[in-house]
């Protein structure tokens, strides 16, 4: 609303377009804003709630997540969002808190995907796997057994002079 349009106004309409503008600024600062709440987020435990009030959301995590990747923020001032970075970012929660229910997550049907369809480095760890999994079904070494196995092998190579006959790889 331009200024000239207010004075062209009505004491009456003035009033009322006051009126509007508070009622709409007393809206917006209304809601929930961070410092209202209580969030404390740890590896394996988590808890919610308003300041000065009992905890809506607290207990144990059902498994352990990265706290300093994880997140909270407030959206709208009237939602809070909680992102919990997974430890283990392969297993299936069965839920979120332990104390709540289970889902059965072998009924969960995971999106076709394909190997192109993933960021290099989760491409990369999702192809050593499947590879480590064939050579451990063919009782092969893994990719990482033959690394220590060609590393062992080269030592041996530069110190002809040591014994290696009771040499382990662990």
């Amino acid at each position: 609303m331009s200024t000239k349009s207010y004075d062209g106004m009505t004491k009456g309409e003035r009033d009322v377009y006051d009126s509007d503008k508070r009622e709409s600024e007393k809206k917006e600062q209304e809601g929930t804003r961070g410092k209202h709440l209580r969030v404390k987020i740890q590896k394996k435990f988590l808890t919610v709630a308003l300041k000065g009030t009992p905890p809506v959301m607290e207990g144990d995590l059902c498994k352990e997540i990265k706290v300093e990747d994880s997140t909270w923020t407030v959206e709208d001032q009237s939602m809070l969002c909680i992102h919990l970075e997974k430890l283990n970012k392969m297993q299936w929660w069965e839920n979120v808190l332990t104390h709540h229910p289970k889902i059965d997550t072998t009924k969960i049907q995971p999106e076709n995907s394909k190997l192109s369809d993933l960021d290099g480095e989760t491409r990369g760890m999702v192809e050593k796997m499947m590879f480590d999994q064939q050579q451990k079904q063919m009782r092969k070494p893994t990719s990482d057994e033959a690394k220590k196995a060609e590393a062992l092998k080269k030592f041996q190579a530069a110190h002809p002079e040591m014994d290696f006959s009771q040499a382990k790889l662990n």
